[in-house]
């Protein structure tokens, strides 16, 4: 077996069952990265806590997560798949690192300021001391690398200045600066295609839909809003099923398309409909396995708490290299 690159840390929000969006921003990578790194992936309930005035459906969610990660091809034999919660000695790192981050720079984060414009009445001491907790993810298993797009680079250097803070004040070399893997995250809009496919909008497409509930789904899916008629020449470079066809169907057929949607001789119908039939395909491995493992759901949880297992063990020698550096007694 080839030596691996190195540790890869990356954490989602259960927010349940995935759709398109999170398929081609993360999970697809997410299943890439296991053949070259030794993978870390974690439904980070904790995070998802400083936004939601409900836990509900938290559990549900976080099971419909690790399900359809499985069913996309995230490997437990070879990848960590746990829960934030489950290995509490996060909370305490984060509790050591939070004393060396100073709370200016956590409130001049942009990320913050915009979630403080989105949540105005929701500005709670966990979502400022967000970007802690989560160097506190990374950090707490050694992990060197972190898949992010380019967008995302502030807060990873942000996670190095606090490791950098930390090992500076505690004259120690225990916590790992971690480095960016960035990755081409393509913008995927939602069906109404605007705005970023989100389940809050309802403008996504959930991978584990039937393929009469995703045909549906992309039949209102909007196209190139200057084109009215069916006899109206199209701009494909503007239209947002076109953007799915160069991902999801043949070269030949992506070809044709920008042809003759270019000359009117094929209709924004008869387009969808195309699309519609190649993301099924595309699907069929996935939900077939979906099905397979929704058959026995105690086993999701058996990955999760096995995982959490192996994650602790990291997590704690982590841990007692950190106490001896605070030289907390």
């Amino acid at each position: 077996m080839a030596k691996k690159k190195g540790r890869v840390f990356s954490g989602a929000r259960p927010t349940g069952r995935q759709h398109l969006g999170n398929y081609l921003g993360a999970i697809k990578n997410y299943v890439a990265l296991q053949d070259d790194y030794e993978t870390i992936y974690c439904i980070v309930d904790i995070h998802a806590l400083t936004t939601v005035e409900t836990t509900q459906d938290l559990r549900q969610n976080t099971y419909e997560m690790a399900l359809d990660w499985l069913a996309a091809g995230i490997r437990p034999e070879e990848s960590i798949v746990f829960v934030q919660s489950h290995v509490p000695q996060v909370t305490e790192l984060h509790t050591l690192l939070s004393m060396v981050t100073p709370l200016g720079k956590l409130t001049d984060l942009p990320t913050f300021k915009e979630k403080v414009r989105q949540n105005p009445k929701n500005v709670n001491y966990g979502l400022v001391g967000y970007p802690v907790l989560m160097t506190a993810d990374i950090v707490l298993y050694k992990a060197d690398t972190v898949p992010v797009g380019i967008d995302q680079a502030p807060h990873i250097e942000f996670a190095r200045e606090i490791v950098r803070s930390f090992n500076y004040r505690y004259k120690t070399k225990v916590l790992i600066e971690p480095q960016m893997k960035a990755t081409k995250v393509p913008k995927v809009l939602g069906i109404d295609g605007q705005k970023k496919m989100g389940k809050s909008l309802d403008n996504h497409i959930e991978l584990a839909a039937t393929p009469e509930e995703t045909q549906k789904r992309i039949m209102q899916m909007v196209t190139d809003p200057q084109r009215i008629k069916r006899t109206d020449p199209g701009d494909p470079d503007v239209c947002n099923v076109f953007s799915m066809h160069k991902i999801f169907s043949p070269a030949d057929e992506v070809e044709m398309i920008d042809t003759e949607c270019r000359r009117a001789g094929i209709g924004c119908v008869d387009c969808k409909k195309r699309f519609a039939a190649n993301l099924n395909k595309h699907l069929e491995p996935f939900r077939a396995k979906r099905a397979e493992l929704e058959e026995n759901p105690d086993h999701i949880w058996d990955v999760l708490h096995d995982g959490a297992d192996r994650a602790r063990k990291i997590a704690e020698q982590t841990m007692e290299e950190v106490r001896a550096a605070v030289q907390l007694p």
